[in-house]
């Protein structure tokens, strides 16, 4: 009889999906994210090219703030909150 948890193992053994990166990318990027799904989740940016680079603007967003410390004001927020949620849910922003 197989172990009831087996099914644990298969899950942090495969590779993550865009969907779930995109749902879990800025509790990587803020470091809040636990290891297993960190490990997991920077696995699939150095194999996933469009979300290597979701996660490099980012970056590059949260990085430039922090060293300006400017004020950004609330309704700035609130657009990139927008954002995220819409490409965590898989709207295309940019229709090909």
């Amino acid at each position: 009889m197989k172990a009831p948890w087996g099914f644990l193992l298969r899950s942090a053994k495969r590779p993550m999906s865009c969907d779930e990166v995109a749902k879990l990318l800025q509790h990587y990027l803020d470091d809040v994210l636990d290891d297993r799904r960190a490990v997991r989740l920077a696995a699939h940016l150095d194999d996933c090219r469009n979300c290597g680079l979701e996660a490099e603007t980012y970056l590059q967003i949260k990085q430039s703030l922090a060293a300006r410390r400017v004020a950004v004001p609330a309704e700035s927020l609130d657009r990139l909150r927008t954002f995220a949620a819409q490409l965590a849910e898989g709207h295309d922003q940019h229709p090909h």
